[in-house]
């Protein structure tokens, strides 16, 4: 009988969790670069680019690729032979103990801090867990010896837009997948790979889904095949069809909105077609290996050659300069959507919890704990910086999120532009025409590329936020692209009508 230590188990999911937040995989670094050779859309093109050369910095630096450093799942497949041995005299610790320690010990990894995202009472106080624990953790049991385990740190842009539909058998799934995609906005920081559960139960369908994800990219050598599974076909079709929409990279319009389309299937009742459909986002991070009894999983980095044809930098030459110091909403006037800006000067960060505040105290009628006249706040909530950053990854969050509070704060507060990522939803978008304002919108998944141009961060208020508290950054040549001008013109609309 094969015995594996439990101090193995632990470390070698702390591992995995450190070394998936700055290599990504081989396959989709070679797929981005496939994408980005054949785009013809500029602002998409600029946007794979930014990926790349993000994913190229991140892996030497061995920094998040993301600031969302996700939410740890832990997929074991164990054999009914394998005895997981503890230490002498103590219990043994179930998966779910083993996969939390893990987590602890890598989200609080000095040397490479990873975001904490996980919260507790999500009806109650919402309180971040401070360690990203617990981790979400699925056991198989199989015949044999064999000790498996898939490692995912899973953002949650891609989780929110999950899609669940129960289809009558004679439905297309293809037809159903397709017109999910315009309705999922870019929130999801695509290109990515679409994973689609496709029978069993809905709960069944959901995890398939999901699970799909987590295997190599290999949609175009499928394409050079005799195809005549049925299963094959429906990937070949939905990856033709999505792609046709135009949606493209960042939801900027162009030809790669997805980079492959995975399938995992299940026996179902007759009666039933279950369908579940869930993305992976820029920010690919996954890891499979297998213990032997022998000590802990050994990683290997992929070759350096791997980013050879990366540029170490984003080119400046293109874009306009913009000094947020002396802008003024006059300015703004002569921007269109689509065009690449670059930012430079102070310029102010606020999340959820941030906004709920500022327009709380509004409605109260106290004094802003910062002035916003004339300012432009960044939707981010950064990675805590190590030796000789001013800031760690500080990529955009999902700006939907604070539509709510833009009527508010546009009409109220004198805030200028807001920086963000993905699409505006109608409300916010009518408070930006009403108030002459502008929208940008930064790249989702080139969080440490982005935060290179984090001069330095200080916190303004509420910092008993963490993460979400008010900082005030200086920033120079921050690479974003206009999504809504002055006169409501949206590029994501554009991208997405």
């Amino acid at each position: 009988m094969r015995s594996i230590a439990v101090q193995d188990i632990v470390q070698s999911i702390a591992d995995a969790l450190q070394f998936v937040s700055y290599y990504h995989p081989g396959d989709f670094v070679e797929a981005l670069k496939d994408a980005y050779r054949k785009e013809k859309s500029p602002a998409a093109k600029n946007a794979l680019l930014q990926l790349l050369i993000n994913s190229k910095l991140s892996a030497q630096a061995k920094r998040p690729v993301c600031q969302d450093t996700g939410v740890a799942h832990v997929f074991f497949k164990i054999g009914m032979d394998i005895q997981v041995r503890g230490r002498e005299g103590e219990p043994t610790p179930s998966y779910q103990s083993m996969a939390n320690q893990a987590v602890a010990r890598a989200y609080l990894y000095p040397q490479n801090p990873l975001r904490a995202s996980m919260i507790s009472q999500p009806l109650g106080q919402r309180t971040n867990t401070g360690d990203n624990t617990p981790a979400i953790v699925h056991l198989e049991f199989v015949q044999g010896d064999c000790f498996e385990v898939t490692v995912v740190a899973k953002g949650g842009g891609g989780d929110v837009k999950a899609r669940y539909a129960m289809l009558n058998p004679s439905d297309s799934v293809a037809d159903w997948v397709v017109s999910q995609l315009p309705g999922m906005g870019a929130g999801w920081c695509p290109p990515g790979v679409l994973g689609l559960g496709i029978g069993g139960t809905p709960e069944q369908a959901m995890l398939m889904a999901k699970r799909a994800l987590f295997t190599p990219i290999d949609i175009q050598s499928l394409k050079n095949q005799v195809v005549t599974n049925p299963v094959e076909s429906l990937r070949l079709e939905v990856f033709e069809r999505v792609n046709a929409l135009g949606i493209g990279a960042q939801g900027l319009g162009g030809d790669h909105t997805i980079l492959d389309v995975k399938v995992e299937h299940a026996p179902s009742h007759a009666a039933l077609l279950p369908v579940a459909l869930m993305p992976n986002c820029a920010a690919t991070r996954y890891v499979n290996f297998s213990l032997s009894g022998q000590g802990p999983a050994v990683f290997e980095a992929p070759a350096a050659e791997l980013w050879s044809d990366i540029p170490d930098e984003l080119p400046v030459s293109q874009g306009r300069r913009v000094n947020l110091d002396t802008l003024k909403k006059s300015d703004l006037e002569s921007w269109k959507a689509g065009e690449l800006i670059l930012l430079s000067g102070h310029l102010l960060t606020a999340r959820d919890a941030a906004h709920k505040r500022l327009v709380d105290m509004l409605a109260r009628g106290q004094a802003l704990p910062v002035s916003l006249d004339n300012r432009a706040i960044y939707y981010v909530g950064p990675v805590d910086p190590v030796e000789g950053e001013a800031v760690g990854p500080a990529g955009p969050t999902t700006s939907t999120r604070m539509d709510k509070f833009m009527p508010v704060l546009l009409e109220q507060t004198g805030l200028l532009l807001t920086v963000g990522k993905a699409e505006r939803g109608p409300v916010a978008l009518e408070a930006i025409k009403k108030n002459k304002s502008a929208y940008l919108v930064a790249v989702g998944g080139a969080a440490y590329l982005v935060s290179k141009a984090v001069q330095s961060a200080k916190v303004l208020a509420f910092e008993d936020l963490g993460m979400e508290a008010i900082y005030e950054f200086v920033v120079k040549d921050m690479p974003v692209t206009v999504a809504v001008d002055t006169r409501g013109h949206s590029i994501h609309w554009i991208a997405t009508a």
